[in-house]
């Protein structure tokens, strides 16, 4: 019976289907990187990524099921995690960023609180299961593309699932950069009425260049280290997961797996393990290879069915966080400059808070990736609990 099915499809064996994945991930960068089109500017390569491999598939020409598929998610999702993790330095973002830190905080919560009720509003025209489009949506604008693979596969979510919160976090987007940009002609005003201390911006920018931004030289033995200790983590925490008790749906082997994989990963981030060069990049690409992945495994006719009313949700959900980013910088005191960077930081990850930070005021770029890596840290712990919250009103 599996003969006859993997004979419908053009592409099927896990080798033609992996090098396919591989070809379409890699392509749309090297299209970005070559051709410069804007756009790029306006729909990311994440999007063709998933998108393309989700028309193969829907189309009888790629695979629905495939080993493939499997080893990512058994395999590669939790050993990107670890190496992604490698960079966070909780130390040096809480000295330099100090009450910025308590702003993002406050912008993570606006993402935990904020998914059940917008959920809420548009939960009887999603499928039962919706609620793990939020819970996945969570981990990208707590963290970052990783932390939504990860939330993902810790819930179960399926293709259609992923591809709701892809669209929502990238419709989104669209909307809430350039608003973070904007912000920036509102320093006076928002500063008054944050009533922040006027040496607050110089000393930041005092901190951030003092910042150590040297790493060693990518060598060989570089890349077998991150392969044991991210194999490693892997290993153990797939045992410890086995022996922990489930409380479905939310919290399963799998989601149990995630937090232990997280959790490991940020005590190595408190080792020398951090100075090993390559983790982020090594990360990143298998990352956007696992969003191929899910967007192979995914339906299209269920992704149109729900796609506008939970983009609709979405808008709702990023005010929400916006009005936490607010009342947070009011409560600590702090400019307008950090509160965007700390926005960025969640509902961007490490490709937007850079930008951001470099349109504020270029001094505080190297603290907007340090801000990043840890919406890295706390993602998958946020988002885990903000899809309990919405399966609770599910």
């Amino acid at each position: 019976m599996l003969a006859t099915l993997e004979q419908t499809y053009l592409i099927s064996s896990p080798l033609a289907v992996l090098t396919t994945l591989a070809a379409i991930t890699s392509a749309f960068f090297f299209l970005e990187h070559r051709t410069k089109w804007k756009l790029f500017s306006y729909v990311p390569p994440l999007v063709f990524i998933y998108v393309v491999p989700m028309l193969l598939s829907n189309t009888g020409l790629l695979a629905h099921e495939s080993p493939v598929y499997d080893v990512m998610s058994q395999v590669a999702l939790p050993f990107l995690l670890v190496v992604m993790l490698l960079k966070v330095d909780v130390v040096s973002t809480v000295r330099v960023m100090g009450k910025g830190v308590l702003v993002m905080l406050c912008g993570t919560a606006g993402v935990v609180l904020g998914a059940p009720l917008a959920y809420a509003l548009i939960k009887s025209k999603l499928d039962p299961t919706g609620w793990k489009a939020f819970g996945t949506l969570a981990g990208s604008w707590i963290g970052g593309t990783g932390n939504m693979a990860a939330v993902s596969e810790g819930i179960e979510a399926s293709g259609t699932e992923f591809g709701l919160a892809v669209l929502g976090d990238n419709a989104v987007y669209l909307l809430w950069l350039p608003v973070l940009l904007a912000a920036k002609s509102l320093a006076g005003w928002f500063n008054r009425f944050a009533r922040v201390d006027p040496k607050r911006i110089k000393m930041l920018e005092a901190s951030s260049a003092d910042l150590d931004q040297d790493e060693a030289k990518l060598a060989m033995r570089h890349l077998l280290y991150l392969l044991f200790l991210g194999l490693g983590v892997t290993l153990l925490a797939e045992m410890i997961s086995q022996k922990l008790p489930a409380f479905p749906p939310v919290l399963t082997a799998g989601s149990w797996k995630i937090l232990l994989v997280t959790t490991l990963g940020l005590l190595l981030s408190a080792t020398p393990a951090r100075k090993i060069p390559g983790s982020h990049e090594l990360a990143m690409a298998l990352v956007y290879l696992f969003v191929a992945n899910m967007g192979a495994r995914a339906n299209l006719a269920g992704l149109k069915e729900q796609a506008l009313w939970f983009v609709l949700g979405a808008y709702v959900w990023i005010v929400l966080h916006g009005i936490f980013c607010i009342l947070g910088a009011r409560l600590f005191h702090v400019d307008i400059h950090s509160t965007a960077i700390a926005s960025a930081a969640n509902i961007g990850g490490a490709a937007s808070a850079p930008v951001v930070a470099a349109h504020h005021n270029p001094k505080l770029v190297p603290v907007s990736i340090l801000m990043a890596l840890i919406g890295y840290a706390i993602g998958n712990y946020g988002a885990f609990v903000a899809a309990w919250l919405c399966q609770l009103i599910a």
